[in-house]
């Protein structure tokens, strides 16, 4: 079992910048690719950005360019560094490991991200 933990939201201006934190333990050897999902009311969880155990990333659109996804050596916590911040990125972030061998994915409890206009 994989359990992730959040830390790193909280109230920025537009422009601003947040990191976002989370950090696995338990089973952290099981864990593939890892990456960043967000919701905000009303709407669908999406996927923000993701990272694989080789280091490759891919984003959405809508934050490439402002968004960076990255892992530390041990590959058992991710962060997602947030520029540029809009108010279009208020949402609850959530991390999410996707483990190997047909096991299921882990999900942190989420972290608020407000930007005020």
């Amino acid at each position: 079992q994989v359990q992730l933990v959040e830390s790193g939201g909280g109230l920025v201006q537009a422009g601003g910048s947040l990191r976002l934190s989370c950090a696995a333990s338990g089973n952290t050897f099981t864990i593939n690719t890892m990456g960043w999902y967000r919701q905000a009311p009303g709407k669908q969880r999406e996927l923000v950005a993701a990272i694989g155990s080789a280091g490759s990333s891919n984003y959405a659109d809508s934050v490439k360019g402002r968004f960076t996804i990255s892992r530390d050596g041990a590959k058992n916590t991710v962060y997602l560094q947030m520029n540029s911040l809009k108010p279009e990125d208020t949402a609850v972030y959530y991390c999410n490991a996707q483990r190997i061998g047909g096991l299921s994915n882990s999900w942190g409890q989420g972290t608020q991200v407000t930007v005020s206009s």
